[in-house]
């Protein structure tokens, strides 16, 4: 079941990228197809088979998660960035962007590279599952990594839900207000997985079904939502000229 729903969700990351191309030899919306193809990188990186061989090449030292994680944050970076444009929520672009923003990715980069560095991260393993196993300690600090790795995603969704729960209740069109939906649900994934070391072991797949299944919400999200805000803006054009 997991391996289905990583794949699944690696064909719909790359058949947005994908779609997305024509738009963005035009030069339109480029930084939209960039995020999808960065989200199809870091769906490809988090499966057994990918993960091992690219590993391999660069040396055996899961070195690629450390990458995995930085792609991460520039998926949900830059989903931040769109939607705060999207929203109109310029109030919060502080939050990323400003002083405040800033020293949250560089604590929580630095704590994150912090702990990589201080296991034994030898051994090419999917989500580290082989570092963990070789110690007590190592076991605690891939667990202390993969808090690290999700703090920084779960904030910047806890800075963009007020502004995607206004979108949601607003009267926009349909497609807006479902997008902004699949965004929010996204968003509220990834906080949620905060809570990753109180779920219990025989509950582990449920770590697997958050994480994809906030991957599949921001990407249809945002298919969705600028589906919605194109058609708009094409009955908009033509009402306009209409009435001319």
């Amino acid at each position: 079941m997991i391996e289905i729903l990583q794949w699944s969700t690696l064909a719909v990351c790359c058949a947005a990228a994908v779609a997305r191309i024509p738009s963005a030899l035009r030069g339109e919306n480029r930084s939209l197809f960039y995020i999808f193809l960065l989200a199809t990188l870091a769906i490809l990186l988090s499966i057994d088979g990918p993960y091992v061989a690219i590993d391999s090449v660069l040396g055996g030292t899961n070195i690629t998660n450390l990458i995995l994680r930085f792609i991460v944050f520039a998926v949900i970076f830059f989903i931040g960035l769109r939607s705060m444009k999207a929203f109109g929520a310029h109030q919060y672009r502080r939050w990323l962007l400003g002083w405040p923003g800033m020293l949250v990715f560089g604590v929580i980069s630095a704590v994150m590279i912090l702990f990589f560095i201080m296991m034994d991260s030898s051994g090419s393993s999917a989500g580290l599952a082989g570092v963990a196993r070789r110690s007590v300690r190592d076991a605690h600090l891939v667990e202390y990594y993969g808090a690290a790795g999700r703090a920084y995603p779960a904030y910047v969704s806890l800075v963009l839900l007020p502004a995607i729960a206004k979108a949601v209740a607003s009267r926009l069109p349909v497609l807006v207000r479902v997008g902004a939906l699949l965004l929010g649900i996204g968003g509220a994934s990834l906080t949620v997985s905060l809570l990753f070391p109180f779920i219990p072991p025989q509950w582990s797949s449920l770590k697997f079904i958050i994480n994809y299944g906030a991957a599949l919400c921001f990407v249809l999200g945002l298919a969705v939502f600028w589906t919605g805000r194109v058609r708009a803006t094409r009955v908009a054009a033509r009402k306009s000229s209409t009435a001319q």
